[in-house]
């Protein structure tokens, strides 16, 4: 009963984060359909985290006895959280959507759990990378290309290619702000670390749009406008962070990083469905060149995990 709890709820995860991807771009349009936040994408993602960061912090208050980070250490934490992984992550993500497909996007964010274990690896000398995590690593980077398929245009840098950049870019500030929020380790409630987050990452988001001179005015409140604004904002964060956190506590952070592999799945499903976004084979294939890149590096964790699901001896971890 718990197992099929746990993979229906990983299920609803992995939908409900994959289908962000075609709600970021039902938001966004693109060159030759703008939606209502084509000139603001910035904006856009700082009023998605105002809602969501506000929610996170009435959910933090009622689980936590002390919401409110005290220590040095706990601020430092919610600064990387709100420097890294919410505001450079998402306005690269949001920036860099303007330009490809939902399928394409989330799958290079796809790539972040190969990334943050290289990160981690690389800044701890005691854990380097052997030969087949290097492997790994170069398989995963290679695959980030064949999907932004810079020579297959007739300009290199086009504004596809320069899309996926920033998507890739996105992902790697993703990676290394996880690495440093896991470095400092202040002891945080992850709840209350998140709500601050996304709270301060929102506002160095309105920061950078009103630097980026994003026209406010210009954003039309349409029911469409509205839905993708409230899908992301309380089903994809608010919502979908309380489910994440759920499993991470109960099926560990080997199990739960394979959302990510999932997740684009259902971004292209609903990226068709609801904006007829066709689905490349550079994508697929650079799907499947990410997705063996992770076996390689996380491969003494999958064994561990695939032995104490078989209820034998586990031994070694990534």
């Amino acid at each position: 009963m718990t197992r099929t709890r746990n993979a229906a709820l990983f299920c609803c995860l992995a939908a409900a984060w994959g289908a962000a991807f075609m709600a970021i771009k039902a938001g966004l349009g693109g060159p030759d359909a703008p939606g209502p936040f084509y000139e603001t994408p910035v904006l856009f993602a700082a009023v998605r985290y105002d809602v969501a960061g506000v929610l996170m912090l009435g959910y933090a208050a009622v689980v936590l006895d002390d919401p409110l980070p005290r220590t040095r250490a706990q601020l430092a934490e919610v600064t990387v959280g709100a420097v890294f992984l919410i505001a450079a992550y998402h306005a690269f993500l949001f920036v860099g959507e303007l330009n490809t497909t939902s399928a394409a996007a989330a799958t290079i964010v796809s790539l972040s759990p190969v990334l943050t274990t290289a990160i981690a690896r690389g800044l701890l000398p005691s854990d380097r990378l052997d030969a087949a995590g290097l492997v790994g690593l170069l398989l995963g980077l290679v695959g980030a290309v064949i999907i932004a398929d810079p020579f297959g245009q007739a300009e290199l840098l086009t504004a596809n290619v320069l899309g996926k950049l920033l998507v890739f870019a996105a992902t790697l500030s993703f990676a290394f702000g996880s690495v440093l929020a896991r470095r400092i380790d202040s002891g945080l409630d992850v709840e209350a670390m998140e709500a601050w987050s996304m709270l301060g990452g929102a506002l160095l988001m309105h920061v950078v749009s009103l630097g980026l001179g994003e026209p406010a005015g210009s954003v039309g409140l349409t029911m469409e406008a509205l839905l993708a604004l409230g899908y992301l904002s309380v089903v994809a964060s608010a919502l979908g962070f309380l489910v994440y956190f759920d499993l991470l506590e109960r099926l560990g952070p080997v199990e739960i990083n394979l959302v990510s592999y999932v997740a684009p799945v259902f971004a292209a499903v609903t990226g068709y469905l609801f904006l007829r976004e066709a689905i490349d084979a550079t994508t697929v294939v650079g799907f499947l060149v990410i997705v063996v890149g992770f076996v390689l590096l996380k491969r003494d964790a999958i064994r561990a995990e695939v032995r104490s699901v078989r209820g034998g001896p586990v031994q070694g971890d990534d």
